[in-house]
């Protein structure tokens, strides 16, 4: 099924403009065209957007993102590399993960403080 630029935004959650920027920076490769010249998307296409748009978001890169680009473009021979990409990046996001639950657990025992403070002192008033 054919998808024009603004339905892929709205089904995606991003912008044209993020669509254009994605185009122009190489990540999206043999984006067909109507006869008008408008960017005609994919189910296929669809997919890897969304695919780009999850790395991005999880915090892939724009160089690495560039990288994986090139390797789907690549076809199968470049599943491996692929494969190895993406578990570079799932292990760099367990990093962020681990360090997010340390800080989350120094702000909660700074909420437990303040909430036992607030108890003090209504009790010595």
């Amino acid at each position: 099924m054919p998808y024009t630029p603004g339905e892929v935004a709205g089904k995606i959650g991003v912008s044209i403009d993020t669509l254009r920027y994605y185009e122009r920076i190489g990540l999206l490769h043999g984006i067909e065209r109507s006869s008008t010249g408008q960017r005609v998307f994919s189910d296929d296409d669809l997919g890897r957007i969304g695919l780009l748009r999850c790395l991005r978001d999880s915090g892939m890169p724009i160089a690495r993102l560039r990288r994986f680009a090139e390797l789907l473009h690549d076809g199968p021979g470049a599943a491996e590399q692929r494969v190895e990409l993406l578990a570079e990046h799932d292990r760099e996001i367990d990093e962020r993960v681990a360090q997010l639950r340390h800080e989350q657990a120094r702000v909660r025992d700074k909420i437990a403080w303040y909430r036992a403070e607030t108890v003090r002192q209504r009790e010595a008033t």
